[in-house]
């Protein structure tokens, strides 16, 4: 498989929080994700806890056998979390209480002392920072400024797109982007509302390694079963042609 496939589990998280129920049980979900093929797991631990608990994280981090990718706000509340639990990796997220999920990239350019702060704290812990981008070349220079060891492409707009012109335009923005952090020295994901009909012309991007999808192999999980979803998009990413 060209790209690794970081499978999110904060929608089986929500499923149970709806009901505050124990199940259906994200850490669960976790290991038949790494049964069917999946590279890493990745949750995003919110300020108002609205899915992934800090109970999830710990087991997680007892548990997961491929990689744990955490989410999280750039503030010393979340280091302090990081610091206790050491994810395989810290990706750096904006976050809004009233946004249903992320919406929009990290402002590296905007927010640059702050972040660089943010990130040598990760670092003086030995916890490697991405960032969660806009596909924008100045947040790609500003990434590599303030020191990040690998960034994250929101495909949101890619995958939003509203007809085949606006879809190109935005496919040749996260190609730039990506060429633009791998001649940095940056490694590059990508992730947000990548499915199964909108993910190969982002898989046969040379430069991104990395994969984050969640929402989507959720939902077919409930129809086909989540060990069936995960394969049938390892499937995908292993021959995108």
């Amino acid at each position: 498989m060209g790209q690794r496939l970081g499978v999110n589990v904060d929608h089986v998280a929500t499923l149970r929080q709806a009901r505050r129920t124990p199940y259906p049980d994200p850490v669960t979900a976790a290991a038949i994700a790494e049964l069917a093929g999946a590279g890493q797991i990745t949750i995003h631990l919110r300020e108002d806890r609205r899915h992934i608990q800090e109970r999830d994280l710990r087991i997680l981090r007892e548990t997961v056998q491929t990689l744990l990718n955490l989410e999280m706000a750039a503030t010393q509340e979340m280091v302090k979390i990081a610091y206790e639990h050491k994810p395989d990796v810290v990706t750096l997220v904006p976050e809004r209480r009233e946004e249903l999920t992320t919406e929009g990239g990290l402002d590296a350019a905007g927010q640059r002392d702050h972040i660089a702060k943010i990130i040598k704290n990760l670092k003086d812990g030995d916890i490697p920072v991405s960032l969660f981008i806009d596909p924008d070349l100045d947040q790609v220079r500003a990434s590599h400024k303030v020191n990040a060891d690998r960034i994250e492409l929101h495909t949101g707009r890619y995958c939003e797109a509203r007809n085949e012109r606006e879809r190109s335009r935005e496919l040749a923005r996260i190609v730039d982007a990506a060429k633009a952090a791998s001649r940095l020295g940056m490694t590059v994901a990508a992730g947000h509302g990548l499915n199964y009909d909108n993910v190969l012309p982002i898989a046969r991007i040379e430069e991104i390694d990395e994969l984050n999808i969640g929402h989507s192999i959720v939902a077919r999980a409930v129809l086909v079963g989540f060990e069936r979803a995960v394969r049938e998009m390892v499937e995908l990413l292993r021959n995108p042609g």
